[in-house]
């Protein structure tokens, strides 16, 4: 046995890990003068692979989407999307488009009636818990009680499913709601009628007088609109890309302007062409700041310097994602701006519809519209019967 001592790499692998001997190569013979090369191409070399991406470098782009919802988030809003290929176009009437807009509102709502419901015999216990849900879901605490004092005298202690509480929810918003729901009537003997849209900041005023002015304009009245919004010139261009989409002049001045001596100049540049309707947009501003609020009342003071009867409409634009906030924002600016009217914007973008009702109830203010989407056909009139059934997930008459 040999005393020689073993190498570092065997203590550590042992004997298995030893490295393998080197593999003994077979010389070759090398001819002493190698023959010329053959004439001809080049040989085709593959082009090197492409580098690798660090994991942290985004992935280059990939076309373009097609799909409808990013074609018409793009394409003009007055040109509707194209069919796909041999599939005829199916276009939706407004209460599908109203069911779709409000399937959060409905399906949440749903959802929260059914867990009380479980065809089980109404009690009193039970009517507290759907009274708590009525009100988690916006529909305010006088219309919560009604519908529950509603079911207490009809069905109490009998056996109730959740498609009866539906019912009697979709009757009593109904009730609530028919007394606003008022179109928005444009007096012919005044040109121009002036139309004063408020808000605040992102409601959607803007988009909403593009919509009407569309609308207006199909009826063949002739419209102004005035940037009234000075704060933003993004809100000033947009404005213009509305009046030439639907024909009509735009009073605009630079950024920063008097937003009162341009409602001046509006007003008497539309009363000289004897236009039938003009639209002032207005900056947004938060109900709870006082010097943006003044400023406000100062647009109105100089409109009825040019005519003392307007504007004669004046119609606030309701956020619906904001819920409970909406009630202080009618609460203030019909205080403060004499709102003779509501828009009810974003109703597809949140499952606090319910806050319609409850505005509905407490103020008893006209609803002339209400926006489900961004296309102009997702503007229409307010009809309290197809938002009940709409908000309550029931099928149309």
């Amino acid at each position: 046995m040999s005393d020689k001592k073993p190498g570092f790499f065997q203590r550590l692998f042992g004997t298995q890990g030893a490295p393998l001997p080197a593999p003994t190569e077979t010389p070759q013979k090398i001819p002493d003068s190698p023959a010329p090369p053959m004439p001809g191409p080049a040989p085709f070399a593959p082009e090197p692979p492409p580098a690798p991406v660090p994991a942290d470098h985004p992935p280059p782009p990939g076309p373009p989407e097609t799909t409808p919802d990013y074609i018409e988030r793009i394409e003009d809003q007055f040109i509707t999307p194209p069919a796909a290929v041999g599939e005829p176009a199916k276009p939706q009437g407004w209460f599908a488009r109203l069911a779709t807009g409000l399937r959060r509102s409905s399906d949440t709502l749903g959802t929260s009636i059914t867990s009380v419901f479980t065809k089980r015999k109404l009690d009193a216990a039970t009517l507290d818990e759907l009274e708590d849900v009525l009100i988690q879901a916006d529909l305010g605490v006088d219309t919560a009680s009604a519908i529950t004092e509603t079911l207490r005298r009809d069905r109490f202690d009998k056996e109730i499913s959740d498609a009866d509480v539906r019912a009697v929810l979709a009757a009593e918003v109904e009730k609530v709601l028919d007394p606003v729901a008022r179109p928005l009537v444009i007096d012919s003997a005044k040109k121009p009628f002036v139309i004063l849209m408020i808000g605040v900041n992102g409601s959607g005023k803007t988009t909403t007088i593009g919509k009407l002015a569309q609308k207006f304009s199909r009826e063949g009245r002739s419209i102004m609109l005035a940037a009234g919004d000075t704060f933003r010139a993004a809100a000033i261009e947009q404005l213009q890309v509305w009046g030439q989409r639907t024909g009509a002049p735009v009073i605009a001045r630079p950024a920063g302007a008097d937003a009162s001596g341009l409602a001046f100049d509006a007003v008497t540049q539309a009363t000289a062409e004897n236009r039938d309707i003009l639209i002032i947009d207005t900056a947004g501003r938060l109900q709870n700041r006082e010097e943006l609020m003044g400023e406000l009342e100062k647009v109105i003071r100089v409109i009825k310097k040019v005519d003392p009867s307007a504007p004669h409409a004046t119609l606030l634009t309701l956020d619906a994602t904001t819920g409970q906030n909406a009630l202080k924002q009618v609460e203030i600016f019909g205080q403060r701006a004499g709102v003779t009217g509501l828009v009810m914007t974003k109703l597809d973008g949140t499952a606090r519809g319910g806050i319609l009702v409850a505005i509905a109830s407490r103020f008893g203010l006209p609803v002339h519209f209400i926006g489900v989407g961004e296309g102009v056909e997702d503007l229409e009139p307010f009809a309290a019967s197809d938002f009940a059934r709409a908000i309550t997930g029931g099928a149309h008459p």
